[in-house]
């Protein structure tokens, strides 16, 4: 039997809704303060798949339902009925398999947290690319309070983002990060109120469908694949990702508008 976490699955866990280049995934268990399920992992994982195959489509924004949770981690129920090896590692690729599908999406993914980001959910926040936060969010990777670790990247990922120091400090004590303290840690981009939280995530959105379609990919492989290279085959990824740009319509149209002193029209052509 092939590996659960590479079947593909509808679910009404995982709600989405496309406006014109813009895609919105919502986490939809709120009474569970939209804890992944297997289901729910799966179905995300099928969803982010076809992201490619949306013509178009120029910026992902994942959210979670209700106001209390952007996703609460692992269904506990799960990890309580987890009691062998192999089963164990399975619960770790799968979500392991999620995370990298949204980090290697070929589109800006941004994460809209509202509420609660613990464990899992937390993971899955850092595997997007840009982090917009409501003032009563929380951020924890609060597993071994469990008597286990982060398992779906968190530990690879937090310390990228924030260092060695205070990753291990949020994984050490299990304590809760306010959106404050993560921005200032540089955790999140942005923090606003909780009414305004799908507006200014929108407002990112909105900033970066204005750009070049193919540079801004461009960016997150220049990037996110640059991360896992020496510095000297970056930099040539770097220089052959800019030199592939010049045979586009968009960088034309971006040199004439500029000279033409107005507001240049992408095409991703």
């Amino acid at each position: 039997m092939p590996p659960l976490f590479l079947f593909s699955m509808e679910s009404t866990f995982v709600t989405t809704e496309r406006r014109d280049s813009l895609q919105i995934i919502q986490l939809n268990r709120p009474e569970k303060l939209n804890a992944l399920s297997p289901e729910m992992i799966l179905a995300l994982i099928d969803t982010f798949k076809r992201i490619d195959e949306e013509s178009g489509l120029r910026v992902v924004i994942l959210t979670g339902s209700g106001d209390k949770a952007f996703c609460a981690g692992t269904d506990i129920e799960e990890l309580a009925t987890t009691t062998d090896h192999d089963r164990a590692r399975e619960l770790s690729e799968r979500g392991q398999a999620l995370c990298n599908q949204i980090e290697s999406c070929s589109v800006p993914v941004i994460a809209a947290i509202n509420g609660i980001a613990a464990g899992g959910g937390c993971e899955l926040a850092l595997a997007c690319h840009l982090r917009v936060a409501s003032v009563n969010a929380q951020f924890s990777l609060p597993e071994t309070k469990l008597g286990v670790v982060p398992a779906y990247g968190g530990t690879r990922r937090l310390a990228r983002e924030l260092g060695n120091g205070r990753a291990l400090e949020m994984m050490l004590t299990g304590r809760h990060v306010s959106a404050e303290e993560a921005l200032q840690f540089g955790l999140i981009n942005r923090v606003t109120t909780p009414s305004g939280l799908m507006k200014e995530a929108e407002s990112l959105a909105s900033e970066i469908t204005k750009l070049a379609p193919l540079a801004i990919r461009a960016c997150l492989q220049a990037v996110i694949k640059g991360e896992e290279l020496p510095l000297a085959e970056g930099l040539r990824l770097e220089a052959e990702l800019f030199a592939s740009l010049f045979t586009t319509e968009d960088v034309r149209e971006g040199t004439r508008a500029f000279f033409e002193k107005r507001q240049p029209i992408f095409k991703g052509k």
